[in-house]
């Protein structure tokens, strides 16, 4: 099958908009709608860098914090009617902070045009800096930034659209995990306040189509390439405290994961037992089984035989927490 962003080399880019606009993913950008909120949807940032809703991350060095939240019923500001947008509240600036995701692989647009389009808008007026950077991952070669242009924010919904032309890698050596990373919202002047973006897409083209919505359904699959919340598991008891079994994820990740809770986890044999952790504790054992699952051991579980079978409790709210970000 064709795919939009080799019509796009092989022409005039984006020399026909709407035809451009049939074809799926057109869209560099994952959850540019701003639906997936596998992690929560509201989050606090204080000189660091902090993954809110998935993919979108904030480079901090105040103090800040992102919610995902939902446009009012019928607002006609921003075209098509948008569910989510996400809004980024800031407390302490410092320059430099930034709103960005990372799109995988640093010869994505390497010595093409690239299109950004989204809708913005602040508290009050800001005057917004985005750009593009090509990060050439561990052992690569130093990365290089792609100013774009500037934006005046308003306290009202409007489009931006942005054309760059990203250098060549020729010459460049690619190490593991490159990335170019888009800096959607970047300030350098001082502010307090929200800020608010919606309909993020960039694509290869010098013109903007109109935005790609995908189902969240289809979001969220590419989202879990990055990160993954679950609560399957299946293992038997190791000892009378900890127990060792699989753990199966809804699809492939980027690269191998590490594993944290949001919570205690609580294992059931399914009849006499509930067992719940006092304390988080889970590890990943060994690699992958077959790319969608892993091996691991959790532990601080009081009551268990060894080798008896036990399972995750579903009914429990806490879950284990996979992430395989850029």
């Amino acid at each position: 099958m064709t795919k939009a962003r080799d019509i796009a080399s092989a022409t005039t880019p984006n020399a026909n908009a709407a035809l451009l606009a049939t074809f799926p993913h057109r869209n560099l950008i994952i959850n540019g709608a701003m639906q997936v909120a596998q992690r929560g949807i509201s989050f606090s940032s204080n000189n660091s860098i902090d993954y809110t809703i998935d993919r979108w991350a904030i480079f901090s060095n105040g103090v800040s914090t992102t919610t995902q939240e939902s446009f009012t019923a019928g607002q006609t500001d921003v075209p098509n009617e948008p569910v989510k947008y996400l809004k980024w509240n800031i407390s302490t600036y410092a320059s430099g902070d930034n709103l960005f995701q990372r799109v995988e692989d640093v010869r994505t647009g390497a010595g093409q045009t690239v299109t950004l389009s989204f809708y913005a808008k602040a508290d009050s007026s800001i005057t917004n800096r985005p750009r593009l950077i090509q990060n050439f991952g561990s052992g690569g070669s130093s990365e290089v930034v792609t100013a774009t242009s500037t934006n005046a924010l308003t306290t009202s919904w409007q489009k931006f659209t942005i054309t760059a032309t990203l250098p060549s890698i020729s010459g460049k050596t690619i190490g593991s995990s490159s990335y170019l990373e888009l800096e959607a919202l970047r300030f350098t002047d001082t502010f307090t306040g929200g800020v608010y973006i919606a309909n993020v897409q960039l694509e290869l083209g010098s013109t903007a189509t109109p935005f790609e919505h995908r189902s969240y359904a289809d979001e969220l699959f590419s989202c879990q390439r990055y990160y993954q919340r679950t609560q399957s598991f299946m293992g038997a008891g190791h000892s009378v405290s900890g127990v060792v079994g699989i753990s199966h994820l809804h699809r492939a990740m980027r690269a191998t994961p590490t594993l944290s809770q949001d919570g205690v986890f609580v294992i059931t044999d399914g009849y006499s037992i509930d067992a719940t952790q006092s304390s988080t504790g889970a590890q990943i054992t060994a690699n992958n089984i077959n790319t969608t699952g892993y091996y691991l051991y959790i532990q601080n579980i009081s009551g268990l035989t060894a080798g008896k079978p036990y399972m995750s409790r579903l009914s429990n709210a806490n879950g284990l927490l996979y992430d395989a970000e850029l």
